[in-house]
């Protein structure tokens, strides 16, 4: 059974960088051919995919999003990581990772999911 768990910080600062990990048990990151995503919801509002990391390696990322996101892994740990820059109290969402099957498949697993409060 795949498990993921988000952790970081739960208040963050205006024009500071938000920062997450996923980390991953009972299934590696490297295994063919699983996209690793971040998801976030805002309160009030639907899902937002904003990135995956390939099982290769490979980095996708929101157009909307590109310019302040990077999602790296360490695959010593089994984990992927956010990192949201520049943010502003509209970055306030529930942060979500997930595991898809392949590039155009659906999530099978998720994360329970993180609060984080843009706030000063």
């Amino acid at each position: 059974q795949v498990q993921l768990q988000e952790s970081g910080p739960g208040l963050v600062k205006p024009s500071q960088t938000l920062s997450l990990t996923c980390t991953v048990s009972g299934g590696s990151i490297t295994t063919s051919y699983y996209y690793w995503s971040w998801i976030r919801q805002p309160p009030g509002k639907g899902l937002e995919w904003m990135g995956a990391i390939a099982y290769e390696g490979s980095n996708y990322y929101s157009p909307s999003l590109k310019s302040r996101t990077s999602i790296s892994r360490d695959t010593s740990k089994n984990q992927f990581s956010l990192q949201l820059s520049s943010v502003t109290p509209e970055d306030t969402a529930v942060y979500y990772c997930a595991r898809k099957g392949s590039y155009y498949g659906t999530y099978d697993y998720w994360g329970q999911g993180t609060q984080v409060t843009v706030s000063s």
